[in-house]
């Protein structure tokens, strides 16, 4: 970790001096080196020499290169001690009383109550679980939402001043320009609580209000989940490991953003890590690391998608690849001969349910006889919300429920009621559901025929359980409760209570 600056990041936007590297010139005996922003008043450089404590070798620096330089110096002084003993239960309401008034706020060289909250923040984010942390400026006010357990929730409310400092902080932290307000800017700060190691993705976006920020906590233990912790359904887990062991083919994990499809790739790749595979992955953002595999970030401003990140690693002797997304027909073209060649490949697509998956590459402009011939299992899953046991409440089913669930439904209905163990909301955690199509002779078949998704999905299901099965029997088990079943599968539980 590197030192902290002599003087605080708020004196040095201020005053437009900045700390640098230290003199190379020996005939400079101890002076120190500073940058001084292109027209800022020389008379801070006496207070900067005071803090120093030696003489200044003052370099003039153009707007641009000083916010650049400032950024960089202070990226790691202003949270890399305080983060690492983050209070998981500090008072957001108390850091927010630190704040100082608007006269103060502008004058201050202290921007330590704005670090203080942004640690207050990523700890009460990490502390409830939440995937992320929303900064979105009104003209009224700043509002800071978390997304737990996939669904928004307001944790703050602050002053719309607030706003460009806890921006500005942010992106100094992340090593963004500070100085460029007009188009998105994505960067990452890594964090430690303790034991617990974080990944900070950040995201800016120029809004009416002001600079929206969105933070997503990647919690790194999270990339180690076998999958048996992905409580899959014993049949679904079957038919992945049978997919696993396959020398060569196609796997593909679908659903909607946000329903978990990486951390199933995560935990059929740990599956497969057992140091007698060469494993390697393509992805955007690699959000977790792991071990033995070699993981390779997409990079669009040098011309490094998936597909050519896709085409460099077939190149590196591979027995697994793993392929963030399916998003383009030059990647599925180049994913279906990876898989003819020999090579195992993992990937997602964004479809509904697993006999979308199909359509979605056949759209995409791959041959019906070549995804006959390479595609080996199809997993569609979702996440919901599971009922905290501390609170749960049953509740009597009625005729509209029934329909839903079917007329020999004979499980407890409950209802999320909320208490302090679970933040009042009534959920703690969540739980997946799945369904999955293996493609044996019949699919195969079907597949190379062109045949439609109704069809295929009839020929699939036909004894096996589908997204709404699993969602009725999660509501049957008490796992979950209807209203949360259908916010995640409302047009798989309304097309089967039609049929």
């Amino acid at each position: 970790m590197s030192a902290r600056p002599a003087f605080d990041y708020g004196f040095a936007r201020e005053h437009g001096v900045v700390p640098m590297a230290a003199a190379s010139d020996d005939t400079l005996g101890q002076h120190v080196r500073v940058g001084l922003r292109e027209g800022a008043d020389p008379r801070g450089l006496l207070e900067a020499r005071r803090c120093l404590g030696a003489p200044l070798q003052v370099e003039v620096l153009q707007r641009v290169a000083f916010d650049r330089q400032l950024a960089e110096t202070y990226a790691d002084a202003g949270h890399g001690a305080s983060v690492e003993s983050l209070d998981l239960h500090a008072n957001l309401d108390l850091l927010v009383e630190d704040i100082p008034a608007t006269a103060d706020l502008l004058e201050s060289q202290d921007d330590a109550p704005i670090i203080r909250l942004i640690n207050g923040l990523i700890a009460e984010a990490a502390r409830i679980g939440a995937s992320d942390v929303h900064i979105e400026p009104f003209e009224a006010a700043l509002v800071v939402r978390f997304r737990v357990d996939g669904v928004m929730r307001e944790a703050l409310r602050l002053p719309a001043r607030v706003a460009p400092l806890l921006v500005s902080r942010i992106k100094v932290m992340a090593r963004l320009d500070i100085a460029e307000k007009r188009i998105p800017q994505d960067g990452r700060i890594s964090l430690s609580m303790g034991v617990k190691a974080l990944d900070v993705r950040v995201s800016t976006l120029p809004a009416r209000g002001g600079e929206r920020v969105v933070l997503r906590i990647l919690d790194k233990d999270q990339g180690t989940l076998s999958l048996e912790d992905l409580g899959m359904q014993p049949t679904v887990l079957r038919a992945l490991r049978a997919a696993l062991c396959q020398p060569n083919g196609i796997i593909l994990v679908t659903g909607p953003t946000g329903s978990g499809k990486t951390t199933t790739l995560y935990a059929g790749l740990a599956t497969l890590n057992d140091g007698l595979r060469n494993i390697l992955t393509v992805e955007d953002p690699v959000e977790y690391a792991m071990d033995g595999v070699g993981q390779t970030q997409v990079n669009t401003k040098v011309g490094m998608g998936f597909a050519t990140g896709l085409r460099a690693i077939l190149r590196q002797d591979p027995d697994v690849v793993m392929v963030g997304e399916v998003r383009d027909p030059e990647t599925a073209q180049i994913a279906v001969q990876a898989a003819l060649t020999g090579h195992l490949v993992l990937s997602t697509v964004h479809t509904n349910d697993a006999a979308g998956a199909i359509t979605r590459l056949r759209d995409m402009g791959v041959e019906p006889f070549l995804l006959a011939s390479t595609v080996r299992l199809i997993l569609a899953q979702r996440l919901v919300r599971r009922l905290c046991v501390h609170c749960r409440r049953e509740r009597a089913s009625d005729p509209a429920s029934l329909r839903l669930l079917g007329e020999d439904f004979t499980g407890i209905m409950y209802e999320a009621v909320g208490c302090p163990r679970c933040n009042h909301t009534g959920y703690a955690g969540r739980v997946g559901i799945y369904e999955a199509i293996t493609v044996d002779d019949q699919i195969r078949r079907l597949v190379g025929a062109n045949a439609d998704e109704d069809a295929i999905a009839a020929a699939a299901f036909a004894g096996g359980p589908r997204l709404a099965d699993a969602a009725r029997s999660c509501v049957a088990q008490g796992l979950t409760t209807l209203e949360e079943a259908l916010r995640v599968t409302r047009q798989e539980l309304h097309a089967d209570a039609d049929v």
